[in-house]
């Protein structure tokens, strides 16, 4: 289980304090599917970068499995059990996929199994092994890489940065399906960053995050009606819905 308590992150600007995250608590129960939303700004991928450490909160306490990890490194973090797929995701140069995934998956991987993560995100399989993480690979393969790599090794805890960016409609479609299986199987917690309704329509609970708090946090029946604009579609928080 996930616990966060109080979390503040005031990160300085040119000189000046900003107020990115503000008090922030919440839990993620072993098994569940927590996702977040709210609007574009709203402090949610810095939030993830805080669970994750790639930032360090400026007070408040993250707990796993009772053991306090806010001081850990990426690296202990990583060994704790979480798994972190960046909006973003990293290149690198000189490394093969195949070499990417093995390294993700902590062991060398045989060619059937790195093509069956490949698959598992829309990639061609065997167009991909032998390419390097580099910038001839698009926004979007990238991403899907970075996915493939997350779900490579068994975690405690996943956290998915709008992990619908970048990607088209067929693609996205194999994912919702392997974060349906994910949830399915409860083996681990899932946190998706995400605006997408289909992904939203999958969480036990949803968090909506605002100006670095917290608008709403519930079961998803019970907030999930005003998120979603009938006339548009899109995502967004009805004011009056209070946390």
């Amino acid at each position: 289980m996930l616990e966060v308590k109080n979390l503040v992150f005031h990160p300085l600007d040119n000189g000046v304090e900003k107020s990115i995250i503000e008090d922030v608590s919440f839990k993620v129960e072993d098994g569940e599917m927590l996702v977040i939303t709210g609007p574009n700004g709203g402090g949610k991928s810095t939030l993830a970068k805080l669970l994750m450490g790639i930032e360090k909160p400026d007070s408040g306490a993250i707990i796993m499995d009772d053991a306090d990890i806010t001081e850990y490194t990426i690296a202990q973090r990583a060994n704790a059990g979480i798994g972190f797929a960046f909006q973003q995701p990293p290149r690198f140069k000189g490394m093969t996929v195949k070499r990417l995934l093995s390294l993700a998956a902590g062991c060398e991987l045989p060619e059937n199994k790195c093509c069956d993560y490949l698959s598992g995100v829309g990639l061609c399989a065997r167009e991909y092994l032998n390419r390097e993480v580099d910038n001839t690979l698009s926004g979007g393969e990238m991403k899907r890489l970075e996915i493939a790599t997350v779900l490579a090794k068994p975690h405690k805890l996943c956290i998915f940065d709008e992990p619908e960016a970048g990607i088209d409609l067929w693609s996205f479609s194999m994912l919702v399906k392997q974060f349906e299986q994910l949830h399915k199987n409860k083996m681990e917690s899932l946190i998706l960053i995400s605006h997408q309704e289909r992904i939203i329509q999958m969480a036990d609970r949803i968090m909506v995050v605002r100006d670095g708090k917290i608008a709403a946090l519930d079961e998803r029946e019970k907030v999930f009606p005003d998120l979603v604009n009938e006339d548009t579609g899109c995502v967004c928080m009805n004011p009056a819905h209070k946390a």
